[in-house]
């Protein structure tokens, strides 16, 4: 029998992975981005509590379109972030671990933080 030809790199764009695999990747991604965007909070909340002129220094910079992008962002990341935790501790206690109420709970978790996201956006740029 003749060896087929693996490859040897991992083409990601090629793999299909299942909802509940996405959420499990992206509640890591929002938590990777959540915490590179702690020390911007930091930096930000100091500035703004430094006196009047730093705070209106915040609130032009908070105007802008981009940062609000950048904060809608955060936001999606936070939403995400609080849901798939919540439902990766639920299948910690072993609650929802059968396929179909796994795939249901990835599929509340998208939606609900896509909500979430939503009503920011509305708010903020209207």
């Amino acid at each position: 029998m003749k060896p087929v030809a693996r490859p040897v790199y991992l083409n990601l764009l090629r793999i299909h992975l299942p909802l509940t695999g996405w959420v499990s990747i992206l509640h890591r991604v929002s938590g990777v981005l959540l915490f590179v965007a702690l020390p911007l909070g930091v930096w930000a909340l100091s500035v703004s509590l430094s006196g009047e002129a730093g705070f209106r220094r915040m609130a032009d910079m908070a105007a802008h379109p981009l940062a609000r992008l950048v904060l809608l962002g955060l936001v999606w990341a936070f939403a995400h972030h609080v849901f798939a935790g919540l439902r990766h501790l639920a299948l910690d206690v072993h609650w929802g671990v059968d396929i179909r109420t796994a795939r249901l709970s990835s599929l509340m978790v998208i939606l609900a933080a896509g909500l979430v996201t939503l009503a920011v956006a509305w708010r903020l740029f209207t």
